[in-house]
């Protein structure tokens, strides 16, 4: 196994090895140390997995222990030795209607022998270091299968929760659903409906009570709770059996037909991979999206590609389910504040220790209530995000194509049917595109919407050829990719019309590969940042933000030296100058210039159609949005905004100034009223940042001191934040998930909360919110972190909690 490791798989674990800055010489002992949250998250971890892997087991009909060999191999060799240290392995629901299908056909102990061969072909695969190329399939083929599956859990689980036994197949199930609910079981019935009830309250329990209680797992409390009460009232109902561990089965020889069994162990080792990379890469990003986390370090795919593969073999050996990263825990571990992999190891080792340990008390679990947990699992498994997603990107024929055909063919066949659709739309929308003319004040527009290749030559010459000669011309090319055949038509049509006295602007992105010479088709060579060629501009669509300018690039001097830094700007692709502004920036006169220029060139002619319509139509924007003047603060982006969505002020520190303030400025009131009562706005966000030297400025103040200065009087309207701040009985606004940084970072929440205060004193806010025509709402900015909090009222206290979508397939 050590020959197949990945290259940094070594390196990584001689980082997790390696001393601490303080630690003894390399020739003591040390002692094992685990980290407080490390232990915390593996308990957490442990009480979630403890009946989801008896539920999993109980949907796949395989021996109940075999969730549980699984559970506690996926902790302690894949928490080992795979490349993702804080994600947790075990039996996952995606695996539910594969391995249930494999048992059906060729027995429990083939199944087992399956799952080794599978784990194999994982170890094989992580030796030819291809884990990253899984990553390729099409994240709606993804979502569809898991929803395929989520759909066939489901529909099957619900005959057990009903008090009968479930069919092999979705069509069989539905058919049998209508005699099922003839006869079903009211006891077995209750006791799902009050495990589902729990499943479904339990996280929404209000208060710092439900706070304190909701660090249990809902899952642990629904069958705890479910088995509790048909205890209490005994019921008599089926429950969990398992066996002594003397007779568990272990793995056999395959058994079966060449060719199926060859079809099973490619479908096992393909969705093991697929959901385990995946949920490698999504665990990446909620680590990096935790509060005050350190820089991430990204997960080894082809490491966890075999730490999979070493848990499959041996849990296929042992008698196991097959292993992969499971979703559901990963996050709970994320979430627990686990450093390592540690939680991952210790979660395993508790998973040993109930199997041994707690028998009794787990042959008390109904499966009624196991039934109704794995349902409500398989339901979340069909996302809506995920739908919306696919639907917004205009794949939702790819989902539901892979999900309606996991659904009544197979997991193999379903995703099968959904690469071939895939494909099939990537042909389509490539051999796609609209070319149109018409002619509008005396010039004549083409446009090119779509991929530009020899497909579509014919239909752009016919376009070209019916502008007249000699007339004014402007070639708008909307699409990334330009092959040879087409860019010679349009070449050698630009070049006959400007000789025949016409003009030609081709104006739009073309941001494919340049077939021929360059400048052909623009005349603007620039420095490539990426790559540092000069070509045609690539600008990015946040490049002139980042103050890059398209520009010649200058000779470099006679020495033959050139800039070896990376360039954002066009005055940084010259070499190094002593009078050059810091940070790359032009002199401002020649910045703004060049700023204006790649507006009127790029810009204007994608905006002026609205730009024109608001012109006509007037100002109708749907908010004031009152935030801070630093430049750091970009309101259209942190509100996904255009021209005419927001009405905007921006003054040092966010400030409103209460009706009355003696400020010899009326700005901010004279807009508040502006905005309510001419432009009828429905509501007002007050916006505060991270990092505000307003803020800043406000807690160095002396109490008291005279302002002598404009900036010193103007800041005299934060001084009721720093007394709400410095009053113990004031109940200090809070970050959800973490406390605030610094006494900066709490006095920017605290004066987001008071200048929410004095907007309600003025009469025309107060007027429209007494109409109930107005909204007022508190967002609180962190910089760095790119993340947006949102104020909201919680049990009389005001928690600024994240604005945020963490997109993790189940």
């Amino acid at each position: 196994m050590s020959a197949c490791l990945p290259a940094g798989a070594t390196e990584s674990a001689h980082t997790e090895r390696a001393h601490p800055p303080h630690s003894p010489p390399p020739g003591r002992s040390r002692r094992f140390r685990v980290a407080g949250a490390d232990l915390s998250a593996a308990v957490a971890v442990f009480l979630i997995a403890l009946p989801l892997s008896l539920g999993i087991a109980l949907a796949t009909g395989a021996p109940l222990q075999a969730g549980l060999v699984a559970a506690a191999v996926g902790g302690l060799v894949a928490g080992r030795l795979g490349g993702s240290p804080l994600q947790v392995s075990g039996p996952a629901a995606g695996l539910t209607v594969v391995t249930a299908d494999l048992i059906h056909q060729y027995g429990w102990r083939t199944t087992c022998a399956v799952t080794v061969l599978a784990g194999l072909a994982q170890l094989g695969l992580a030796c030819l270091r291809v884990a990253r190329a899984a990553l390729a399939v099409s994240p709606a083929i993804v979502h569809g299968m898991l929803a395929g599956i989520g759909v066939t859990i489901a529909v099957a689980q619900a005959h057990i929760v009903l008090g009968g036994e479930p069919q092999s197949s979705v069509p069989d199930n539905l058919r049998a659903l209508p005699a099922q609910l003839a006869r079903l079981d009211p006891a077995a019935l209750a006791v799902s409906v009050l495990t589902l009830a729990v499943l479904l309250l339990w996280p929404r329990m209000p208060g710092r009570a439900g706070h304190l209680l909701r660090r249990m797992p809902a899952a642990l409390v629904a069958v705890t709770g479910a088995t509790a009460v048909a205890a209490a009232a005994g019921l008599v109902l089926p429950v969990v059996d398992l066996p002594s561990w003397h007779s568990h089965a272990l793995a056999g020889l395959p058994d079966g037909p060449v060719l199926g069994l060859v079809a099973a162990v490619l479908t096992t080792t393909l969705v093991c991979s697929v959901q385990s990379l995946l949920g490698a890469t999504a665990v990446d990003k909620l680590v990096a999206a935790r509060p005050g986390a350190p820089s991430p370090v990204r997960s080894d795919l082809d490491r966890e590609l075999l730490g999979q593969g070493a848990a499959n073999v041996v849990s296929g050996t042992l008698g196991g389910l097959p292993v992969a990263g499971v979703a559901v825990r990963s996050t709970a571990n994320v979430h627990a504040g686990a450093v390592s992999r540690n939680a991952t190891i210790i979660h395993g080792a508790l998973v040993v220790a109930a199997a041994l340990l707690l028998v009794p008390l787990l042959e008390l679990i109904p499966l009624a209530s196991l039934a109704a947990l794995v349902m409500a699992v398989g339901l979340r498994m069909v996302s809506l995000h995920h739908i919306r997603t696919v639907t917004r990107h205009r794949e939702v024929l790819v989902y539901a194509v892979t999900a309606l055909g996991v659904i009544s063919l197979g997991v193999l066949e379903g995703v099968a049917l959904g690469i071939a659709v895939a494909v099939g739309v990537a042909l389509h929308r490539l051999t796609r595109t609209r070319i149109t003319h018409e002619e509008e004040s005396g010039v004549h527009h083409v446009h090119v919407r779509g991929q530009l290749t020899f497909l579509a030559v014919p239909r752009l010459s016919r376009a070209l050829h019916l502008v007249p000669q000699g007339a004014d011309v402007v070639v708008s090319l909307n699409g990334s990719f330009m092959d040879h055949a087409a860019y010679e038509t349009l070449q050698d049509w630009q070049n006959t019309h400007t000789a025949r006295g016409g003009t030609v602007e081709i104006t739009g992105r073309r941001a494919g590969v340049r077939i021929a010479e360059p400048g052909a088709l623009s005349t603007e060579p620039a420095h490539d940042s990426e790559s540092g060629t000069t070509g045609d501009c690539r600008c990015r669509p946040w490049t002139a933000w980042r103050n890059h300018q398209c520009e010649r690039p200058s000779p470099a001097p006679d020495t033959g030296d050139r800039p070896d830094t990376p360039h954002t700007s066009g005055d940084a692709h010259r070499p190094a100058d002593p009078g050059t502004p810091a940070r790359g920036h032009a002199p401002g006169g020649r910045q703004l210039v060049r700023g204006l220029s790649t507006f009127q060139r790029r810009t204007a002619p994608l905006v002026r159609g609205e730009l024109a319509r608001l012109a006509r139509e007037g100002q109708q924007p749907s908010q004031l949005f009152l935030t801070c003047a630093d430049s750091r603060v970009v309101t259209s982006m942190i509100t996904s905004s255009g021209p005419g969505d927001l009405f905007v002020v921006r003054n040092v520190g966010n400030l409103v100034p209460p009706p009355g303030a003696e400020s010899g400025d009326d700005s901010v009131a004279a807009a508040i009223e502006y905005a309510v009562d001419v432009l009828a706005v429905r509501s007002i966000t007050v916006c505060g940042h991270s990092g505000c030297g307003a803020m800043q400025a406000l807690l160095g103040s002396r109490p008291g001191s005279p302002a002598v200065t404009p900036l010193g009087r103007w800041l005299r309207h934060g001084g009721p934040s720093l007394e709400r701040l410095r009053d113990p009985g004031a109940p200090a606004p809070r970050l959800a998930g973490r406390a605030p940084a610094d006494d900066v970072e709490q006095l920017c929440l605290t004066n987001v909360v008071q200048q929410l205060e004095h907007l309600r004193a003025h009469e025309s806010v107060a007027r429209a919110l007494e109409k109930g025509t107005l909204e007022l709402h508190g967002v609180y900015f962190h910089v760095g972190e790119a993340q947006a909090y949102l104020l909201a009222e919680q049990e009389e206290e005001r928690v600024f909690d994240r604005v945020r979508e963490v997109d993790l397939a189940v």
